[in-house]
């Protein structure tokens, strides 16, 4: 097999846990996204906290991204000390709701 494909299989297989963890409700995400919408819904956002850092639009990205994207940020795999704390102050099924509802936009 090549690397490429078997490199496809390992993503695929370390995906397939946050797939099944990523079964959130997204009415129940829907009230938790007051800390997201500060910085997360407003265009064209830079933080100033590390570093100028402009912040992307999370509505519409997909719930497997999402979920991910949080539990890398609450393991301290993604940097940023901002979305590190909020990460880290989110239970998994808070992180499953809020994948629900940002990919369900």
């Amino acid at each position: 097999m090549s690397n490429k494909l078997l490199s496809a299989i390992g993503l695929a297989a370390a995906l397939l846990p946050l797939a099944a963890a990523a079964q959130g409700n997204a009415d129940a995400g829907k009230t938790k996204i007051s800390m997201c919408i500060g910085c997360h819904a407003i265009p064209g956002y830079k933080s100033s906290f590390p570093s100028v850092y402009q912040v992307p639009m999370i509505a519409g990205q997909s719930g497997p991204y999402i979920a991910a994207a949080l539990q890398a940020y609450k393991k301290g795999d993604r940097s940023h000390p901002t979305m590190r704390a909020i990460a880290g102050s989110l239970s998994d099924a808070d992180i499953a709701d809020l994948a629900a509802y940002y990919g369900s936009k």
